[in-house]
């Protein structure tokens, strides 16, 4: 069995990304890709994205700007600073953090954003763009995974990609962008959901499963053919006594079970959620070098 392993693997592609910032930006006397993010209210969640978001930054060598606002926060306040941050010429790339507080439509935040600098790839735009397989930023989760897969060698073509869950982050794009014709694709795609009946009849066929129900301990080594990848996106918190942070990370995917009977998977954490990061440090160093017109 191979341990898909985030960890290494982001470690590799962020010592390329700083060698590159290096050399094309800095020692040619040029500002570094600068990175913002805003971050609304008090998530536990979105505060370690974040938090690790300006770790990378400053080990790559980028720019990084963090924007802090109170849950209680106007949406119309939020909509200025997107403007602020869209007419700012030092800002290559920024992101909104997800979720937002409720009385805020994500939805007419993610439109505001300028296209060029819509590094989390959510924008209409660079969805349709993407749908077209024309240049677009690709949002991070699934890019990280398509990142994964290219790097270890796993073959995608006329193999039965199995997806579980719909989302706009990261169900339905990944299921787009394997599906597609193009080099690491060429993939059989099911995208399967809540309302799929027998569920695990899909599961059992896959040669790759990608699981991103939000459902912990969802697939278990029954549900999994043998020699199958496991792709795993699921991230929970579960009150753990014996850890200095009180917690532990747990996946959708019950790890030491299924591990056993596949092929290759993704630990949590160290595997999907270290690979969405480094996503979002190319798709910046994209938008510094205006690749994406």
């Amino acid at each position: 069995m191979i341990l898909l392993d985030g960890k290494t693997l982001s470690a590799q592609i962020k010592s390329e990304i700083a060698r590159e910032v290096k050399k094309d930006f800095l020692d040619a006397g040029k500002p570094a890709p600068h990175l913002a993010a805003v971050l609304v209210g008090e998530d536990p969640a979105s505060q370690t994205y974040v938090t690790n978001k300006e770790k990378s930054c400053k080990e790559v060598g980028f720019t990084s700007s963090v924007y802090r606002y109170p849950a209680n926060f106007s949406e119309k306040n939020l909509l200025e600073v997107v403007d602020f941050l869209n007419n700012d010429p030092d800002v290559d790339g920024f992101i909104v953090q997800l979720p937002l507080p409720k009385h805020i439509s994500e939805q007419k935040i993610i439109e505001r954003i300028n296209p060029l600098k819509d590094v989390d790839g959510f924008h209409p735009v660079n969805v349709g763009r993407m749908m077209l397989n024309l240049p677009s930023f690709l949002p991070a989760t699934p890019f990280g995974i398509m990142t994964m897969l290219e790097r270890y060698k796993i073959e995608t073509e006329g193999k039965h990609v199995v997806v579980l869950g719909r989302s706009n982050i990261v169900g339905t794009p990944i299921s787009l962008m394997l599906s597609r014709k193009a080099k690491n694709a060429n993939a059989t795609v099911s995208l399967c959901h809540s309302l799929t009946p027998d569920i695990k009849k899909f599961t059992l066929d896959a040669d790759i499963l990608i699981v991103a129900m939000g459902k912990m301990g969802f697939v278990s080594a029954d549900m999994v053919k043998k020699g199958a990848v496991i792709i795993d996106v699921g991230i929970h918190r579960v009150t753990a006594k014996d850890t200095k942070s009180g917690y532990r990370l747990k996946g959708d995917v019950l790890f030491d079970e299924v591990s056993k009977k596949c092929s290759a998977i993704t630990p949590v954490p160290g595997g999907v959620g270290l690979m969405t990061i480094v996503s979002l440090l190319l798709n910046t160093l994209k938008a510094s070098k205006k690749e994406i017109k």
